[in-house]
C-alpha cells in the first residue's frame, strides 16, 4: 500500500530540493530521516517534515509499521512565482521572482 504526503508553495527553488531528495529516494524511512536530519541545508528541513508526515499517515491511517516503510518516490515540482520589485539606478525598478515548489513523498511497505 502506498501512502502519500505533500507540502505546497514552499519558499525554496525546486532544483535545490531535488538535490536533497536524490539522497533519500529508495531508502528505508528511518534511514532517510537520519540522512535528512544531518543534511545541513534549508531544503532538507522541508523534506524531513514531509517525510515525517508521510510516515505518520502510514502509521495512523493504515496501521503500517515504520520499520518496513521505504521511500518509493520523492518529487519536487515547480510552484508559482512571487513577483517582487526592487529599486535600481535612475529611478527605475527591476522585477525579480521568488521561486516556490511543491514536495511530494510516497512511502510503501517492502
Amino acid at each position: 500500500m502506498e501512502v502519500k504526503a505533500s507540502a505546497k508553495n514552499l519558499r525554496v527553488s525546486a532544483n535545490k530540493v531535488r538535490r536533497v531528495l536524490a539522497l533519500v529516494r529508495g531508502k528505508n524511512a528511518s534511514d532517510a530521516l537520519m540522512i535528512l536530519k544531518y543534511t545541513p541545508n534549508k531544503p532538507a528541513r522541508f523534506a524531513e517534515k514531509v517525510l515525517k508526515s508521510a510516515v505518520a499517515n502510514a502509521e495512523h491511517n493504515h496501521g503500517l509499521d515504520m520499520d518496513k516503510l521505504v521511500v518509493k518516490a520523492a518529487m519536487a515540482d515547480q510552484g508559482s512565482y512571487m513577483k517582487r520589485f526592487r529599486p535600481v539606478a535612475q529611478g527605475r525598478a527591476h522585477a525579480f521572482r521568488h521561486h516556490t515548489c511543491h514536495i511530494t513523498m510516497v512511502v510503501c511497505e517492502k
